[in-house]
């Protein structure tokens, strides 16, 4: 399986903007889908976009849905996180995540996961 490494996590204020970066080093990224989830302080592991890897459907959370963009570099192996007029709420450890198939939401259904990284989003 190929490792994912997240990059571009950091600290801004709200209103700003952050892309984060998902490179699946050692081997090709071989997957259905990238997904990105977030995990908040004392929450569960939530959604927030996922993109088919060979046709480039993209799919949204509703709470993130207009402001963040997902992409993908077949070339160079990396999927992207566009994080725009990010809010406060947007605080968490962020992780990108290889697999799903026909549901591509859940985190059940992805099969290799990256270490996180942290986006925090001051008022």
């Amino acid at each position: 399986q190929a490792r994912l490494v997240e990059s571009g996590g950091g600290l801004v204020q709200a209103g700003g903007s952050l892309r984060l970066s998902c490179t699946a080093s050692g081997r090709t990224f071989s997957y259905s889908a990238m997904g990105w989830f977030r995990q908040a302080p004392g929450k569960e592991r939530e959604f927030v976009a996922a993109i088919r890897w060979s046709g480039g459907d993209t799919f949204y959370a509703p709470s993130v849905t207009g402001r963040f963009i997902i992409a993908r570099d077949g070339a160079k192996n990396t999927g992207y996180l566009q994080m725009n007029t990010l809010k406060p709420e947007d605080t968490a450890v962020y992780f990108c995540a290889g697999g799903g198939h026909d549901i591509i939401n859940s985190v059940s259904v992805y099969d290799a996961w990256g270490q996180g990284t942290q986006v925090t989003v001051s008022s």
